[in-house]
């Protein structure tokens, strides 16, 4: 039965594709929309010399030392700013200014500062993923039951007691919306950087295809983003479910296939 359900997800998925890939055969779709198989036989090629491998360490190596870098610092200054009010009263007003301004904006000063290779693409993805995650972290504190806390501290729990046994796992919930909306941010952040100036990675496949016609490499680019960004969310999620497994019993999320 989890199979069959399972397999419901991707009917309209195949159908699409499927329908793609007729219009193509049969030249009704534009010249620039490169069908399924087209793609494929891109992978296929640039698989083959080698290119697709080094293009994915690199962007992998990129995107996963600026998400642990940004979501590291934007959960411990969150979780800070929720229970100590000097870090809160500092971070509030720099998270506030700066958080709806397009984190891509700050790359030519970052390029500036760091080069234009693996240092410039990790900081800006740092600096897109730590507002998302001190926000969730924040609120997750802010969310914490008062009764759990105060319980806490008639049984004369002492203050980093209470911090890891008590705030800490009430508040990771909280914590995973945050870190999955920051693992998103992360590969935007890395298609733009990349696509602005890169010498390697998936973005570089993407804009050789662009500037050479090659729009079925150019296409097969974004869908290794597509498939880099779903394969770690998944795995997010399945961290989220052995953290939390005894926090979801029960719930719509965890009887779901």
């Amino acid at each position: 039965m989890r199979l069959s359900a399972s397999l419901k997800h991707w009917i309209v998925p195949a159908l699409v594709l499927l329908a793609w890939q007729l219009c193509g055969a049969a030249a009704i779709a534009p010249d620039y929309l490169s069908t399924p198989s087209d793609i494929l036989r891109a992978l296929w090629e640039i698989a083959g010399d080698g290119e697709l491998t080094a293009a994915v360490s690199a962007s992998l190596y990129r995107v996963a030392g600026g998400y642990a870098l940004g979501a590291g610092v934007g959960v411990l200054a969150g979780l800070a700013a929720g229970i100590v009010p000097g870090v809160r009263n500092f971070f509030e007003p720099l998270v506030s200014l700066l958080q709806s301004v397009p984190k891509i904006a700050f790359f030519p000063v970052i390029v500036l500062l760091f080069g234009i290779g693996h240092g410039s693409k990790i900081a800006i993805i740092a600096v897109s993923c730590f507002f998302p995650l001190f926000v969730s972290a924040r609120a997750a504190v802010a969310t914490v039951n008062r009764h759990l806390l105060w319980a806490g501290r008639n049984m004369g729990a002492p203050p980093h007691t209470l911090f890891l046994r008590v705030v800490m796992p009430a508040s990771l919930p909280q914590l995973f919306v945050g870190l999955r909306i920051g693992l998103a941010h992360a590969f935007v952040v890395l298609f733009a950087a990349e696509l602005i100036g890169s010498n390697a990675g998936l973005g570089s496949i993407i804009t050789d295809g662009e500037n050479s016609d090659r729009f079925d490499l150019m296409f097969a680019g974004i869908l290794c983003f597509a498939v880099l960004g779903f394969v770690a969310d998944r795995l997010l999620l399945v961290l989220r479910g052995w953290l939390l497994r005894g926090q979801l019993i029960g719930t719509e999320e965890q009887l779901s296939p």
